[in-house]
């Protein structure tokens, strides 16, 4: 069936009209309202705090183990460290024994249980935000991920490995939705131009969060209440239920339903997103994304930065234990510090790319290209730098620093890319994309367990296998990325095969419909010519 073809004055690409390129959508970019803190950044601010909760969540549990084991009663024998370094000057402190006699085997499924439940509401939340929206499934998520925090205490004392498990898992459930449903209201909230630099804002909360997380339950271990590790739960508990009531009172699904938007606000994103076509939400493609290449671009590079991520993330406290010789738990600001410096150059790059792209130097593709390149050959070639860099433990944790920090282009790269391939299914593709990432990233702790476990080999050299590997898969990830990716809108979501059904053809109104489901209409994709 052939597109309809719109004005002459528009400049067309796949058969339809770009938004970027309409005249109402540089009409509403001047038009935008001057106001000190729209409606759309609250949304933003929130999401960003939410974001932020979610991987307080996530990596506590990693703090607070270390002070709930008691490293006495399952000590058999000395713990390993590397002897090829000279100085043995260094101290090593020992870890103040817990409650409980769990060795290794099981303090590694405690850890994975809440990626077991994360992992497995991706997709189906993608699938449910699309059909009924977004809000509740992300806010009730967040709540009962936050409400189960309260339980962990109990869990342990009363129930064991398994009942601790348990509540974990249903943790993980609960913030299933996180991402999806984050990168669905993106959609319906930001316009095309700041979609980089607010996209990389509600995704740097992840770094934020780790940044609060690690050195804040290192305290609450050591000082808290009720034997301290369990306050570290009971505190961030608190915090992600009050967050999680204020979102689901002061958020809305888009602009069209909010009661105290500005008018002036909500027509600009309305404009900005939507134009004045007349388009409804179809069923998902689900076998021309199947088919796409740029979806597969997306894909291996977000399993990609999973895999070296999570090598970074569950292994480097280990690398800087072992070899550098550093007491993580006595130092969270020095173990924060690669995360600070990702979320610091997030937020920079994220500016640089906005301005690649309005200022149309650069088109849409080769900004996400260039800016992704960043994110993961950055901190690929760090890794295999850092693995020749010896004992000096500065050079170490300086490299593995600025190689974390480059790691925050990603949010501007692949991570944003599903809104610009197609963002009516932008939530959809970020569930099967995230899900995958995540069973990729599980991987990475198994390959390094089984790497350094070896006691007849050098320690330095095995740990250089585990950087050299991640480096690799960082490296491929984004190359592939490079040859396939896209910043094109793609012809499965063409709006205008939607606008070609009779049910549309009779409407003729310029204001955007709601959806039979409340929520908003589709958005359309910026491309650059």
């Amino acid at each position: 069936m052939p597109f309809r073809r719109s004005s002459l004055n528009h400049r067309h690409r796949d058969g339809h009209v770009l938004v970027w390129n309409q005249r109402h959508f540089h009409e509403a970019l001047e038009e935008q309202p001057q106001r000190c803190f729209a409606t759309r950044y609250f949304v933003t601010f929130m999401l960003f705090l939410g974001m932020a909760n979610a991987y307080v969540m996530r990596t506590n549990m990693s703090v607070a183990i270390v002070a709930m084991v008691n490293h006495t009663a399952i000590k058999t024998g000395e713990e390993e460290y590397d002897d090829e370094c000279g100085d043995r000057d260094i101290p090593i402190d020992d870890s103040q024994d817990g409650e409980f006699p769990w060795n290794s085997a099981l303090q590694g499924y405690i850890l994975s249980s809440f990626f077991y439940g994360y992992v497995l509401t991706q997709i189906p939340f993608g699938i449910l935000a699309k059909k009924y929206g977004s809000l509740r499934f992300l806010g009730y998520g967040m709540l009962i991920n936050s409400v189960f925090a309260f339980l962990v205490p109990v869990a342990a004392r009363e129930g064991g490995v398994w009942g601790l498990c348990g509540v974990r898992f249903i943790q993980g459930l609960g913030e299933g939705p996180i991402v999806p449903c984050t990168h669905a209201l993106l959609a319906k909230w930001i316009p095309p131009n700041e979609r980089s630099r607010m996209g990389a804002a509600v995704y740097a909360g992840a770094q934020f969060g780790t940044i609060i997380s690690m050195p804040l339950s290192g305290l609450l271990a050591e000082y808290g209440f009720d034997g301290g590790w369990p306050s570290i739960f009971y505190v961030f508990g608190v915090v992600g239920t009050v967050w999680s009531i204020a979102f689901l009172m002061f958020v809305h699904e888009d602009p069209s339903v909010h009661p105290t938007i500005d008018e002036r606000e909500k027509k600009y994103i309305n404009d900005a997103l939507w134009g004045t076509d007349v388009v409804k939400s179809p069923p998902i493609p689900f076998k021309a994304i199947i088919k796409s290449l740029p979806f597969y671009a997306i894909l291996f590079a977000h399993m990609g930065h999973n895999y070296g991520y999570e090598t970074l993330m569950t292994e480097l406290p280990t690398y800087m234990k072992q070899v550098l010789r550093f007491s993580l738990k006595s130092n969270g600001l020095l173990s924060s510090l690669p995360y600070l410096a990702m979320w610091l150059l997030s937020m920079f790059i994220s500016v640089i790319a906005d301005w690649m792209i309005s200022s149309k130097r650069f088109s849409l593709t080769a900004t996400r290209k260039i800016i992704n390149s960043i994110g993961q050959y950055g901190p690929g070639i760090a890794l295999i730098a850092a693995s020749y860099t010896g004992c000096d433990r500065a050079l170490t944790l300086a490299i593995l620093t600025i190689g974390v920090g480059l790691n925050g282009g990603i949010y501007s790269g692949f991570k944003i890319n599903h809104l610009d391939l197609t963002p009516r299914f932008a939530g959809f593709l970020m569930a099967i994309t995230n899900c995958s990432a995540n069973l990729a990233g599980l991987l990475a702790p198994i390959a390094a367990g089984n790497l350094i476990s070896d006691p007849s080999k050098p320690m330095m050299g095995q740990w250089q296998i585990v950087f050299f590997i991640a480096a690799f898969v960082y490296i491929i990830c984004g190359t592939f990325y490079n040859i396939f990716g896209s910043g094109e809108r793609q012809f499965w979501d063409n709006p205008e095969d939607d606008e070609q059904k009779p049910a549309l053809q009779a409407t003729s109104t310029t204001t955007p419909q709601r959806l039979s489901n409340g929520s908003a209409p589709p958005t359309q994709a910026i491309t650059s010519s």
